[in-house]
């Protein structure tokens, strides 16, 4: 019988791309001591938390602070230009250094999770951020709608009125 079911062959009708094999993980985590699992649990809530605070720099921190410094550059050098260069390039910069921070963070987490005696095969990073995202996006439009908002403007009589 051929073997060409995707998830046997990485997506290829024959053979196998290298490195796409399927993950096989061993058995069982090996159980410690309740104490060390506590901790092990402690310290993977941790760095879960630590994870999620660094996502959510990325929607409304990250970005103000850069924008702030490119108004700063903008006031010194009077070149609108150079600040949102500098601005867009910070802006960039630090949000995928942040995203690379917190792919470390997660993996580190699944460890940490395993090693508490959990069977921890994916990790939390996607979910945070997907998270993350809708509730910025959640809370920006209730800023934008309900709070600031779009107002019409008075209406003023007009010279023939």
């Amino acid at each position: 019988m051929p073997r060409n079911d995707p998830t046997d062959t990485g997506g290829l009708f024959i053979g196998r791309r290298p490195g796409t094999a399927p993950l096989r993980y061993r058995g069982a985590p090996a159980q410690a001591g309740g104490v060390r699992r506590r901790t092990d649990s402690a310290l993977a809530g941790a760095i879960l938390a630590i994870e999620t605070l660094l996502l959510a720099t990325l929607w409304a921190p990250q970005p103000a602070g850069w924008l702030w410094i490119g108004a700063q550059i903008f006031h010194d050098t009077g070149s609108v230009s150079f600040g949102i260069l500098v601005a867009f390039l910070g802006m960039l910069l630090t949000i995928l250094l942040t995203i690379r921070l917190t792919m470390s963070l997660d993996h580190t987490w699944k460890l940490v999770r395993r090693a508490s005696g959990h069977e921890q095969h994916k990790g939390a990073l996607e979910r945070i951020f997907v998270s993350s995202m809708v509730l910025a996006a959640t809370a920006f439009f209730v800023w934008f709608l309900a709070i600031h908002g779009p107002r019409l403007a008075p209406l003023t009589p007009g010279p023939g009125l």
